[in-house]
């Protein structure tokens, strides 16, 4: 018997698909005594661990010359909205050398997306008919 047969997690439709370099920001509920509130923290993704229980991340981010990190997993109920601003171009899975370097020299290059060449043809031929039908 295998523990993924027993366990059953659910995959939490808000996270979208992120990777190691790619900034984010996320939305974490807060419970402060009897009120619940967002809070806020913008981050590049150091780490990915995956696991039976849908795994864990890593967010690392400078705040007032402190490195800041959180490890939350995928299925957290804190977790509300998460949010991809950039992706970065890497050659790592764990970006563990992050922690040595100062904030100007940990910033990474963004990485293109791939275009598909049937997607890049499809898109012309959207555009094309819509230029006929302008025309017409």
């Amino acid at each position: 018997m295998d523990i993924q047969e027993v366990v059953q997690y659910k995959i939490d439709p808000n996270i979208p698909q992120i990777h190691p370099g790619d900034a984010i920001k996320l939305s974490i509920r807060t419970t402060e005594g009897d009120k619940e509130r967002l809070q806020h923290f913008q981050g590049m993704v150091i780490r990915l661990r995956k696991s039976v229980n849908g795994g864990t991340f890593t967010v690392r981010k400078i705040s007032y010359g402190i490195g800041v990190e959180y490890t939350l997993p995928f299925q957290s109920t804190a977790i509300k909205d998460i949010e991809v601003l950039k992706h970065g171009k890497v050659r790592r899975a764990k970006l563990y050398y992050m922690r040595h370097l100062s904030a100007k020299q940990s910033r990474l290059k963004e990485r293109q997306e791939k275009v598909t060449v049937q997607a890049a043809s499809q898109e012309d031929e959207n555009r094309l008919s819509s230029e006929e039908a302008q025309s017409s």
